[in-house]
């Protein structure tokens, strides 16, 4: 049986390098797309040290040519096939505005966190997919699998203190976090649509979505904070979440980890009426030309 390949963006430190390592274990030939080229040499160096199989390339996943670059290099790399994608590479809320009433000019918002953690995750997932596409089925029926990270977020520099946690950004609401909370609610609705129709083709996708999980996006001081109050994410609720999207033949789901590190799929919000549920299917189909093979 040939070795499966993984490709990982962000998996040079936090969640993406725990990833990362938890598919090494299990035998899969890793590469890591990283714009921190140094941290995810050091890992790579640590992984070929410990016998596995892992390679790394610089990428900055907010643009298109750069992850293009990227993902035909790990093609080449990985010898032709890309068994598992995990777009992971993700920042926190940054300042959009200033709040200056006294201003006499309006001001462009910075949306760096959407081009990042929305676009950027659309851009790798793709790749994945035309990549896939073009793959034989594996022993198990599938061409591929995908699998997003909906990331937990807590503070930026720009701020003085942002406190939510994690994936609450993808599926509810937080007034203090809304550019995050825009990108992180496209990625979610992104994967329960799509993700319910490319099984068709034998690719699956589903995102992975922690409450607040102890990285390098925020402070020790915060952390700790979250810690005594018993709401810290342990880093193994989030690895035993992508390791069962690995594992096992789901696909369009969003599994939130609590901080018992628990993984629970969370369901969609339930159709308003029958009425909506028949308009919603007369889309589905009206839209399926966007998907055709080319001819």
């Amino acid at each position: 049986m040939p070795t499966k390949t993984a490709y990982i963006t962000g998996g040079a430190s936090g969640i993406g390098q725990a990833v990362t390592e938890m598919l090494a274990g299990k035998g899969i030939k890793v590469l890591i797309a990283d714009q921190n080229l140094e941290g995810a040499e050091k890992l790579v160096d640590s992984l070929k040290s410990a016998g596995h199989d892992a390679s790394c390339l610089q990428c900055n996943v907010n643009d298109w040519d750069s992850q293009l670059t990227a993902f035909e290099h790990a093609i080449d790399i990985l010898g032709g096939r890309i068994d598992y994608v995990f777009p992971i590479a993700g920042i926190g809320e940054r300042k959009a505005i200033q709040n200056d009433p006294k201003a006499t000019k309006f001001e462009k918002p910075d949306l760096t966190v959407i081009d990042v953690d929305l676009n950027g995750v659309l851009y790798t997932a793709f790749l994945a997919v035309q990549q896939m596409r073009r793959q034989e089925k594996d022993e198990g029926g599938f061409r591929g699998k995908s699998e997003c990270l909906v990331d937990s977020l807590v503070a930026n520099a720009d701020c003085d203190e942002v406190a939510v946690t994690a994936s609450v950004c993808g599926f509810y609401c937080v007034p203090t976090v809304p550019v995050y909370t825009a990108a992180k609610h496209g990625v979610v609705g992104f994967v329960r649509s799509y993700g319910k129709y490319l099984p068709e083709e034998g690719i699956s996708m589903n995102a992975v979505c922690p409450n607040v999980v102890r990285t390098k996006i925020s402070t020790d001081q915060f952390y700790d904070k979250v810690e005594a109050d018993k709401l810290l994410t342990p880093m193994q609720g989030v690895v035993d979440a992508f390791e069962k999207c690995v594992d096992s033949d789901i696909s369009g789901e969003c599994l939130e980890i609590d901080p018992t590190g628990d993984v629970t799929p969370k369901a969609p919000a339930p159709h308003l009426n029958e009425e909506t549920t028949r308009i919603l299917d007369m889309i589905g189909q009206r839209s399926r030309r966007l998907h055709e093979p080319v001819q």
